[in-house]
């Protein structure tokens, strides 16, 4: 993401949390020179994901697969 100086001053402490969050790079440019916000530690893909606090199908429909009758040991 690249913006300029006085667009950094605007918008200063929502990019900081953007940055923070999601681990982008902020480019600035002044006086024909760039300067990059990074963050220090990388943020992980999986930190990234949405979390979710329910699942999808029920338990038991997990549990209860029934594979048994349809594996073939000697299948190539």
């Amino acid at each position: 993401m690249k913006t300029t100086a006085t667009d950094l001053r605007t918008h200063l402490y929502s990019w900081l949390d953007r940055i923070a969050g999601t681990g982008e790079v902020l480019e600035v440019e002044r006086k024909g020179i760039r300067i990059r916000i990074i963050r220090d530690e990388p943020v992980s893909r999986l930190a990234l994901l949405p979390k979710r606090s329910t699942m999808l199908v029920a338990p038991d429909l997990i549990v209860e697969t029934g594979w048994a009758e349809a594996w073939q040991p000697d299948a190539p």
